[in-house]
């Protein structure tokens, strides 16, 4: 606790410190394997920021063009010729102590060896690929290939103890030195942390700069980033090298899994700093829960993992896939029919599949939040046609329910009945205005308001309960501006407008869009100038490809 981290810096203001220990071993650094699929999609995600999916594209471009060999394997094997033109290439740039052939074994059972791990085809090619993202993933492939062929890095690692003479306690510093760089002169891991120490000898003074103790707290464990996800998978044995990145990029098609970066919050923590022979309390802020391109699961996954999870338990085994491969091995291997496989699969699947027909029909994932007052009808959270909502009234009573959407930052588990009712209370009529009604609502979308069939989006984080008539009028008055300035020339009998867009001024027409020349003024058009620039324009339209 903080009493007693103060009384320990304050016996060190006068102490004298000296090495009490060296101790120094020698070790290696090993060479790490060329690359499979899935080292190559965390490889790739750490040091390029790549999506497994963008990964997996510029790898097939890279493959298609003849750059590297086949991206989808789980071998990490190189062929002789391989090896022998990569040993050339080391000893060439680096020298002939660089270099260490080598054969690295698969270990992962049922490995598929009929593909060597992922390398150039000509290691000679230092640069490939027509953009920066194509160069960057060529490099990193290069770069691991080379190094898994180059000697081990010899280092010296150093531990040191300092004592001192006010107290029994030992401070610790660890280094490394690199003797020989070895593999490190091309490729570095991303756990070469260690800090490099000066020449030390026992015994030596040392003179205290300062000395500071933090207040740290306990990190929940982190939520996977796609290459961790990757990692999982392999390690679970759930797919192959060819499914990794569909399966990864279908939960998020499907709304199961969002991607997205989290802000954190601010959050103080104390310090204590021992300096100029004296110890004073600080306090410092630091950004906790923070997250970039993590994966959340949505609340249409969190359903629908429930589903499967009561439903179809053995499917949705995390062994489920690594056993299918096993039967698939054993029937490669002649040891098994694969009629009798599929029997032994799809008999009681298809079963499953029947009996679930039946019953499924009670699971709804909905949650009752409590009543209404005014009402005394149920208030339900559920997942609907087009995601989570607030449902006021039950589906079998005469009466048509009520249903909102929920909102960004409200969730199925988290949502209360005050803020469902709040929800509810939409749409609402705010008042009239030139004869109509204005209505503020929530819809698939966000917030909105709606006066004379024309719709005015809000922004999502603002305070409905707060947005009066007056406020209201006022964005339908804005919202018009915003369409008078779009608006350039109308010529409703021909069906044609010009408008001022992002990229310009354009014509609008059956639809579609047609760039006006830089020599024409959008402002002097007349309909037969707009119908000559459209019929240009599909005359220049190039034929589709076949």
């Amino acid at each position: 606790d903080e009493k007693k981290v103060r009384a320990f810096l304050e016996s060190c203001i006068d102490a004298n410190f000296h090495i009490a220990s060296i101790e120094k071993k020698k070790a290696k650094k090993h060479a790490p394997p060329p690359f499979t699929t899935s080292t190559l999609q965390q490889e790739a995600g750490r040091k390029l920021h790549f999506s497994v999916s963008q990964t997996m594209m510029l790898a097939q471009r890279l493959y298609e063009a003849g750059y590297i060999t086949y991206m989808r394997t789980d071998s990490l094997n190189l062929s002789s010729a391989a090896i022998g033109m990569i040993r050339k290439e080391i000893v060439k740039s680096f020298g002939e102590e660089f270099s260490h052939p080598r054969k690295f074994k698969t270990r992962s059972r049922g490995a598929q060896e009929a593909h060597e791990a992922i390398r150039p085809t000509n290691i000679q090619v230092e640069e490939a690929g027509d953009n920066k993202n194509l160069r960057s993933l060529y490099r990193l492939i290069r770069k691991r290939s080379l190094a898994s062929q180059m000697a081990a890095a010899d280092i010296e690692r150093t531990k040191m103890l300092i004592d001192n003479d006010r107290n029994e306690e030992h401070l610790e510093a660890k280094g490394e030195m690199i003797t020989f760089p070895g593999f490190l002169k091309v490729y570095q891991p991303d756990d070469d942390k260690d800090k490099l120490l000066p020449p030390l000898h026992q015994g030596d003074v040392m003179i205290l700069k300062q000395m500071e103790a933090v207040e740290r707290f306990t990190q929940p464990p982190s939520r996977y980033s796609e290459p961790m996800l990757v990692k999982k998978m392999e390690e679970l044995g759930i797919g192959r090298p060819s499914t990794y990145a569909p399966t990864i990029s279908t939960i998020q098609k499907r709304g199961y899994v969002v991607k997205k970066d989290l802000p954190g919050i601010r959050r103080e923590f104390r310090r204590l700093l021992l300096a100029d022979g004296s110890v004073r309390r600080e306090t410092g802020s630091e950004t906790a829960y923070s997250a970039k391109s993590r994966l959340f699961p949505t609340d249409t996954g969190r359903v629908v993992n429930r589903f499967l999870i009561r439903y179809f338990n053995d499917i949705v085994n995390y062994h489920f896939t690594a056993h299918i491969e096993e039967d698939f091995d054993e029937i490669a291997r002649g040891k098994k029919a694969w009629r009798e496989m599929i029997a032994e699969f799809y008999g009681p699947f298809h079963e499953k599949i029947e009996e679930t027909r039946k019953t499924a029909d009670t699971f709804k994932g909905e949650r009752l939040l409590g009543r209404d007052p005014e009402s005394g009808k149920n208030v339900y959270v559920k997942i609907g046609r087009y995601g989570p909502m607030v449902q006021l009234g039950d589906s079998k009573t005469e009466e048509k329910p009520r249903f909102a959407s929920l909102r960004d930052g409200q969730s199925l588990d988290g949502i209360t009945l005050e803020e469902a009712l709040q929800l509810l209370a939409f749409p609402k009529k705010l008042g009239r205005y030139e004869e109509e009604d204005i209505i503020l609502a929530i819809g698939r979308y966000g917030p909105y308001i709606k006066h004379k069939n024309t719709y005015y989006s809000l922004d999502g984080s603002r305070d409905l309960s707060a947005i009066g008539r007056e406020d209201a009028v006022g964005i339908i008055e804005d919202g018009r501006e915003k369409k008078r300035k779009k608006l350039i020339r109308d010529f409703p009998e021909a069906n044609i407008k010009v408008l001022h867009g992002r990229y310009g001024p354009y014509i609008t027409h059956g639809g579609r869009n047609y760039k006006i020349p830089k020599d024409e003024d959008p402002g002097t058009l007349t309909p037969a100038d707009c119908k000559a620039i459209i019929a240009d324009a599909k005359k220049k339209k190039k034929p589709k490809k076949k």
